[in-house]
């Protein structure tokens, strides 16, 4: 889901459709007269082209003129050079440079390696190098379980992708997707304390791609699959899970099942309906979906339906995949039969995962009263999620210029925190569920309403409480976790 965080336009600026989005940002240096009226005159020249300025800064001063910084929004690349024009046609006005501020910010990557003990003298050299990194290594090839407790192995996840299914771009490939991988890592840091690492492999190949992570592993407590396409990536999480003796998560799956489940259930809280009793429609098939619809149905939910490019999954079509057939065995016994628009009728919730602009708003209108509608799909969702609210009670997306936004950062830095303090082993559904729930709790009964049913991604209490609540559920499982000398039983 996406991270960014949009901006409104200026007063002045026209209508345009999009906002203005930190995403365009630009910083245009100019060359203005000395005349007092310029810097409101450069301002105005954004605003009119629809612009969002953020940033004025006088950079020199000089009898015959000014050294102007103007930072600003735009709405994508093509308004930046609109913007861009207008101040260069500004009277007195001159472009010297333009500087894409989010190009800057990725310049030699936004991630580092950097060391938590002092080497400043021969005996910090010592310890933590030669010779006194021997007797460590020696005790750990004695005690192997010790690995997590005194290697970065209990603190680190391995972000692996083969760029092949990134957001909204699809197969770019693996070297194209490593700003995406690097971000990724840089959000365990922000918000779990995790140290990550992006691993960008280059190969598609489900064999190679296994083999690789089973030979990484070592040095990693937790395995983060990223951007995988479906239905490799179903084969790949699962024999990694049969492997490796750490966590599997594959973020694209069971990230967004638990941050749709957490919505959910704050959802129906505020339409005063329960999980097993109303009828959800999924639209999507894919990782996404079938993680999904995997969580509701853990969670108790009583009738769900699958809609997809064959239309609603039916255990009797014979084009199905083999994941899509088992998904409409575990949630159309009846083999019903249609489009979307079919399947929302009576419906009390949507859930998409699929594709932009596939179902017209007016067919919100078949669904039940106190609907509760989530089109996540991105960058544009199912349905217009702005419209979608004629006909719906809660709505949720995962547009952050909008409220009740479905982001990932809300589930994974805390999930992989509790697992790896946990030292666990495996993830199990019980986990996903406690996860969902502990995201849930953090909206108080004080707050809920149908604009505020998930969490701020920047509310400290989120990864908190969902790690604590990941940890508690593997440390209850048995076997999930490992067990060193002094454990309590």
């Amino acid at each position: 889901m996406s991270t960014d965080i949009q901006q409104g336009s200026t007063a002045a600026a026209p209508a345009r459709g999009p906002v203005t989005s930190a995403s365009y940002s630009i910083t245009v240096r100019l060359s203005a007269d000395g005349d007092p009226s310029s810097i409101g005159r450069i301002a105005t020249a954004v605003g009119s082209a629809g612009g969002a300025v953020t940033a004025i800064d006088v950079v020199e001063s000089r009898p015959d003129g000014l050294t102007v910084d103007v930072t600003c929004s735009a709405a994508d690349a093509a308004h930046s050079e609109e913007v861009v024009a207008a101040l260069d046609s500004v009277e007195h006005v001159h472009v010297r440079k333009v500087s894409d501020r989010t190009f800057l910010l990725h310049l030699g990557g936004k991630i580092e390696v950097a060391s938590k003990v002092p080497l400043k003298t021969r005996d910090d050299l010592s310890m933590a190098y030669t010779p006194g990194v021997a007797r460590v290594c020696l005790a750990l090839a004695d005690h192997p379980e010790d690995v997590r407790r005194l290697t970065i192995k209990g603190n680190t996840v391995a972000v692996v992708t083969d760029g092949s299914a990134v957001l909204g771009l699809g197969d770019i490939g693996p070297g194209a997707s490593m700003p995406v991988m690097e971000g990724k890592a840089a959000l365990f840091k922000r918000f779990g304390g995790i140290d990550a690492w992006p691993i960008a492999l280059d190969t598609q190949d489900v064999d190679e791609i296994v083999r690789t992570v089973e030979l990484i592993a070592p040095g990693f407590g937790g395995i983060n699959l990223e951007d995988i396409s479906a239905p490799r990536c179903f084969e790949i999480e699962a024999r990694l899970r049969e492997k490796l003796d750490i966590p599997v998560f594959h973020d694209d799956q069971h990230g967004t099942a638990i941050v749709a489940l957490a919505a959910l259930r704050n959802a129906l809280r505020v339409v005063d309906k329960r999980i097993e009793d109303v009828t959800i429609v999924v639209a999507g098939g894919g990782a996404a979906g079938t993680a999904i619809v995997s969580l509701l149905l853990e969670a108790g939910a009583g009738q769900v339906l699958v809609w997809d490019r064959e239309g609603i999954l039916s255990p009797d079509d014979d084009r199905l995949s083999p994941a899509k057939l088992d998904l409409a065995r575990r949630t159309n016994p009846g083999c019903v039969r249609g489009e979307l628009p079919d399947a929302l009728v009576g419906a009390d919730v949507f859930i998409g995962v699929s594709a932009g602009n596939v179902l017209p708003v007016e067919a919100l209108a078949r669904m039940a009263d106190r609907a509760v509608v989530f089109p996540m799909a991105n960058p544009t969702p199912e349905v217009d999620p702005v419209r979608a609210r004629q006909h719906a009670a809660v709505v949720a997306s995962g547009r952050s210029d909008l409220p009740n936004q479905i982001n990932n950062v809300l589930a994974f830095p805390g999930v992989f925190r509790g697992l790896l303090d946990a030292r666990a082993k495996e993830i199990r559904p019980g986990m996903l569920l406690a996860a969902a729930d502990a995201l849930a709790a953090v909206v108080r009964d004080d707050q809920l309403n149908a604009n505020y049913i998930i969490p701020s991604v920047f509310d400290p209490a989120v990864s908190k409480a969902v790690a604590a609540a990941v940890e508690q559920s593997a440390r209850a499982e048995p076997g999930a976790t490992v067990q060193l000398d002094g454990d309590a039983d």
